[in-house]
């Protein structure tokens, strides 16, 4: 006769369901905080981060803001994720709104990691800054208007929104190269386009409007900081017919900037590589958490994408992270 021990059967679930409970609970969490969810750029964000997951057995939650100018819900948002997670990766909004926040969780042993975007006077709290080199993304583009006026002419910036470090650094970074073309005259930089494409095409649209000069612009170059207002102003120069007429380099990767580029109504627009930038987050979060060497400054790199190498294997490949 069989005989069956249900005391055994029953203790040994018991053991298997708490080891199991255990096991979830012991894994790592870690939650990424970009400065929007909408655009694609974030999207390939949160690509990036779920490999990292993946391959390091990890918990990520991504969520962030509605709008990329509500800097009081990403406060909200890096407090109450801190609570929840072992650890945060942050797109700031606001390199000085967002500082004390992120200070108060790193004080509280929790590692930050920020992204994309740098937070002021942060090196001593944070665990580490992985970004693009932002200053060195506007000194290509500048270096690609300069090679195309042949050093000569008058130029355009059109900037972001104020407080958003990562888009200053691209403008400044623009600006001092440019500088090293004394034939290139700067005529317009104080215009900041907004957070939305809407509000940065009704900005580049009275731009434009100012800087007309018969059929055409008193300017042969523009640079536009980031995907907003990029895509902003190529709307507005097509509005205006004017899209082809003027040298415009832009920033971050869209459908419609490949398309401009093959039309001749782009000159240039440089990519970042935010899966990387994802991925390098939340693998450097984890190296944190399990004590290992950190490096205070990680950068991911830049491209200058043009209808010339568009085509070219390793930038057809960065252009596919980033399409839908």
């Amino acid at each position: 006769m069989k005989k069956t021990f249900p005391l055994l059967a029953l203790t040994l679930s018991v053991i298997l369901t708490g080891c199991d409970k255990a096991a979830k609970s012991s894994q790592l969490s870690v939650a990424v905080i970009p400065k929007g969810t909408t655009h694609i750029y974030w999207k390939s964000v949160e690509a990036g981060a779920k490999k990292a997951a993946a391959e390091l057995n990890v918990k990520v939650t991504f969520i962030g803001p509605q709008r990329e100018d509500d800097r009081s819900q990403q406060i909200d948002l890096v407090t109450n994720q801190a609570l929840q997670n072992d650890a945060i990766v942050l797109a700031p909004l606001d390199a000085v709104a967002l500082r004390d926040s992120v200070k108060t969780v790193a004080e509280k042993g929790k590692p930050v990691v920020i992204i994309d975007s740098s937070l002021a006077d942060s090196a001593s709290f944070i665990t580490s800054y992985v970004a693009t080199d932002n200053r060195e993304g506007g000194r290509i583009a500048a270096r690609r208007i300069a090679e195309l006026l042949a050093g000569k002419g008058k130029v355009a910036v059109l900037r972001y929104m104020q407080g958003s470090a990562s888009t200053e650094q691209r403008e400044e970074g623009f600006l001092e190269e440019i500088k090293k073309s004394p034939g290139i005259e700067v005529i317009s930089s104080e215009q900041f386009a907004g957070a939305t494409a809407s509000q940065a095409q009704d900005v580049a649209t009275n731009l434009l409007t100012r800087l007309a000069d018969g059929d055409g612009l008193s300017i042969q170059g523009l640079f536009c900081s980031n995907q907003t207002n990029t895509y902003g102003m190529l709307q507005a120069l097509r509005g205006k017919n004017l899209a082809g007429k003027v040298k415009f380099v832009g920033f971050d990767c869209d459908a419609n900037f490949l398309d401009a580029l093959k039309k001749g109504e782009m000159s240039g627009t440089v990519l970042q590589d935010p899966v990387n930038m994802g991925y390098l987050g939340v693998k450097t979060a984890v190296a944190k958490l399990k004590g290992e060497k950190i490096e205070a400054v990680i950068d991911t790199g830049a491209t200058l994408v043009t209808a010339e190498n568009m085509a070219d294997a390793k930038v057809a490949a960065l252009i596919k992270t980033q399409l839908p």
